[in-house]
């Protein structure tokens, strides 16, 4: 999917009056199929950027283009044709406790699915072997029937980031999504969304924290603050400068308070590539 946004502002619903827009003139273009990686200190506007591209929220002005397409400018029929091409994966997955995993994966295909079929979904799973595969790319095979309540933080996690590979979506927005992951699950999280992205021709827009996983993993990474962007860079340009001046009185958000100087030889460690199986 091809994204283009010129001179985007957003403003939050409940934001308060004479309050800084959450976002402010961005232009940016995603060609289709790209991958890459947002990164920036807390309320930088990187949830926003994701919630807009997301059709989760209307911008206050500019122009969006999905495919050409101007979301807010189409029927509501239209609107929620596009929006089913599209995985919006917050930070928190939204899994209900009770729900069995097997149940909570195939959500992802709810936005395929017609009203009766996906409320025959909720008592009788179809496709049980896909929902394994993707639960084994995140070595999650053995939770397949395991309520929700009954996973740790990161199966959680993990389990929320299964549900694109069997969405219908050519756009995957990841808020966050190894905020609850050690490194070791991090790095093989990131390399099976890169993955399964490429093979389905997917576009990827992801948010991180991890800094030296962004400049490692993703070859393009862009930096925001205060709702700008600062830079927008292949991600063999991203020196210390422009990360120090990214997280100036910031530093001790990146990896665990590790000085920005420190980032650099992080970044040059030898990825660990995961095989999905």
């Amino acid at each position: 999917m091809r994204l283009e946004l010129d001179q985007l502002s957003a403003r939050h619903p409940q934001a308060r009056s004479g309050q800084a827009a959450a976002l402010q003139s961005i232009d940016l273009r995603i060609a289709p199929g790209e991958q890459l990686a947002v990164i920036g200190p807390s309320g930088a506007g990187k949830t926003t950027l994701l919630q807009l591209l997301g059709c989760a929220l209307p911008p206050a002005s500019g122009r969006l283009r999905l495919d050409g397409q101007q979301p807010w400018t189409l029927p509501a029929a239209q609107l929620r044709q596009l929006r089913a091409s599209l995985f919006l994966a917050p930070q928190v997955p939204p899994l209900p406790p009770r729900q069995r995993v097997v149940t909570s994966v195939l959500a992802g295909r709810l936005p395929a699915m017609g009203l009766i079929e996906s409320l025959l979904a909720l008592f009788k799973p179809r496709d049980i072997p896909a929902v394994f595969e993707a639960l084994e790319c995140f070595d999650l095979g053995d939770k397949l029937f395991q309520r929700v309540d009954r996973l740790s933080g990161g199966e959680r996690q993990r389990v929320g980031l299964a549900r694109a590979l069997l969405a219908p979506a050519r756009l995957w927005l990841l808020d966050e999504p190894l905020s609850s992951l050690d490194p070791e699950r991090s790095r093989q999280a990131i390399a099976v969304l890169r993955e399964q992205a490429a093979a389905r021709g997917v576009t990827l827009v992801t948010t991180l924290h991890q800094v030296e996983v962004a400049l490692q993993q993703f070859p393009r990474v862009i930096g925001m603050r205060d709702g700008r962007l600062m830079f927008d860079l292949p991600s063999e340009q991203v020196s210390p400068e422009r990360l120090a001046q990214l997280y100036r009185h910031h530093e001790q958000e990146l990896h665990g308070a590790a000085p920005v100087d420190e980032l650099v030889p992080l970044a040059q460690a030898m990825p660990v590539v995961m095989q999905c199986r």
